[in-house]
């Protein structure tokens, strides 16, 4: 049976076996991390999932297969980003999957702990430090999985003022996190080019609209503005947590995406429904040195 946007999780992973593989997944204590760490887990696959804190960490492991550890992560700090990136160095020299799963949706303006925009900061710059500290663990046949969304359309990366420094005043939630998410995809396009001829691939992936607490930092105007958007759109009805997160599992272990790379997927399928700006190759590289300059450090991999 092919494929689609009702598969599961447990239905992608049916006939595979990806025992003996370390897979991280961002984020992992709620939602379509959570799924995502159990499915994989019930395969055979050896789990790490990230908390903010210890507590959630192990308080999201308690309830899942005996395979999956922790460690504690927080994308809006750049020194616990560092520190996290060694640990896991240390504690597991091989890993085979990332799976930078965690973000925030369309929150009140703020900024992290570094001076970024929260949902830029967040979701793109925190996983762009996070996923360059770890690719010496990467070996052939590993896979970067990143989390983008339909929600790109909104926005392009804003060249010009990427953390709203200059113009507090622009900033709208939803501008912001199409921002952020157009910026996962240019991510994987520059990360699959750049790391491809070491057989390590990068996949960009929608999960599809999933009842998750990713819209836990919305304000009821920017709940409004969202059911306006989904209405004038006709969008599909909203997936269950295991179909949202099907795309992601696929994308970390589906035989058929073996060697495929730089390409934006949803559910289950490589998509060909994403805004003209989201696989341009000149705005990946920019982004990568932009990407570079925010955090302080080169990955001239």
């Amino acid at each position: 049976m092919p494929f689609g946007p009702d598969t599961t999780t447990d239905e992608v992973l049916a006939g595979l076996d990806p025992t003996g593989r370390t897979i991280v997944i961002t984020g992992g204590t709620s939602g379509l991390g959570l799924e995502s760490a159990r499915a994989l887990a019930a395969a055979g696959a050896h789990v790490v999932l990230t908390a903010r804190d210890a507590d959630k960490g192990r308080a999201a492991v308690a309830d899942l297969p005996e395979k999956v550890e922790y460690a504690v992560l927080d994308l809006t700090s750049l020194a616990s980003i560092r520190a996290a990136a060694t640990e896991l160095r240390e504690r597991f020299p091989r890993l085979d999957v990332l799976v930078n799963n965690a973000g925030v949706m369309a929150t009140p303006f703020a900024r992290t702990a570094d001076g970024f925009e929260l949902q830029f900061g967040t979701n793109h710059v925190g996983h762009f430090l996070w996923t360059n500290l770890l690719v010496p663990t990467l070996g052939a046949g590993a896979r970067v999985v990143n989390l983008s969304s339909a929600g790109h359309v909104a926005s392009k990366v804003r060249w010009a003022d990427p953390n709203y420094e200059s113009a507090p005043e622009e900033y709208h939630p939803w501008q912001a996190y199409g921002a952020s998410k157009t910026a996962n995809i240019l991510f994987t396009v520059e990360l699959d080019r750049r790391l491809r001829g070491r057989g390590i691939r990068s996949l960009a992936v929608h999960p599809g609209m999933v009842a998750t607490n990713l819209g836990r930092h919305m304000t009821r105007d920017a709940g409004r503005d969202l059911q306006k958007k989904v209405t004038a759109a006709n969008m599909p009805p909203i997936k269950r947590v295991a179909s949202g997160a099907a795309t992601q599992v696929w994308a970390a272990v589906g035989s058929e995406l073996a060697d495929v790379g730089g390409v934006y997927l949803a559910d289950c399928a490589i998509s060909t429904e994403h805004a003209p700006w989201a696989l341009d190759e000149a705005d990946a590289a920019r982004l990568w040195t932009l990407s570079e300059g925010l955090v302080g450090e080169d990955f001239p991999w």
